[in-house]
Formats: C-alpha cells, sequence, structure tokens
C-alpha cells in the first residue's frame, strides 16, 4: 500500500481521509497548513500527497514550488472550484483533482488511478 500525506486546513476532511485511507491499508499523517506541509513533504519519502487548493498561510502553486525538482509524487488537489477551473488544473499540472464536497467513492477511485499512474512511473 501506499504512504500518504494529507494536507488540509479542515479537522474534518483531514480525519476522514485519515480513517478511509487508513481502513483501506495506506499508511497516512496529515497536518493542517502548508509550512509543515512542505517540510513533511520535502523530508519524507512519500508516494502521494491529497491537497487543498488554498490554506490560511499558503496555496498548492507555493507548495509544489518549494518541492525538489526531483521529488516527482502525484498530487490529488481537493477544493470547491467550478468543474471548468478543475479541468484546467488537472491538464496543466498532470495532477489529480477531487472536488469539495466529495464522497468516499470518488476518493477511492482517484487513488486508484493516483497509485497506478505512480506504479507505471516506477516500471523501467
Amino acid at each position: 500500500m501506499a504512504r500518504i500525506l494529507v494536507i488540509d486546513d479542515s479537522e474534518v476532511i483531514r480525519t476522514l481521509l485519515m480513517e478511509l485511507l487508513t481502513d483501506d491499508g495506506h499508511e497516512v499523517e496529515s497536518v493542517g497548513d502548508s509550512r509543515t506541509g512542505v517540510s513533511m513533504l520535502c523530508e519524507g519519502d512519500w508516494d502521494l500527497c491529497i491537497c487543498d487548493l488554498h490554506l490560511p498561510d499558503g496555496n498548492i502553486y507555493e507548495i509544489l514550488s518549494e518541492l525538489p525538482k526531483r521529488q516527482q509524487l502525484p498530487f490529488i488537489f481537493t477544493d470547491s472550484l467550478p468543474e471548468d477551473l478543475a479541468e484546467s488544473i488537472h491538464s496543466t499540472h498532470s495532477h489529480f483533482y477531487l472536488r469539495k464536497p466529495f464522497d468516499l467513492d470518488q476518493v477511492r477511485t482517484v487513488l486508484s488511478q493516483a497509485l497506478l499512474l505512480l506504479e507505471e512511473s516506477k516500471t523501467p
């Protein structure tokens, strides 16, 4: 299973995702701010990050800009953006997107797609 970092300022969403992903067998940690998230991403060995696009102390673009270029892990962005903007993010950054409010089946589907992409990138 995967090692996943959840970055979201909503404790409810962090708890929901941690419970779901842990129940599905993943190793999960969560944080509520971008500074701690960047630090954990840079220091840890993560397979995937689920991150809110807008956090009180920064946004996903700031987080991505602070990551080392060699660190190419998949991201699942979450937010309540309009559908057309979500598609723009997905196509521009080759990452995945979950529109809030999301249900557990949507999380599992998008997570499966992201982990498949991760596995394909590891295959020589």
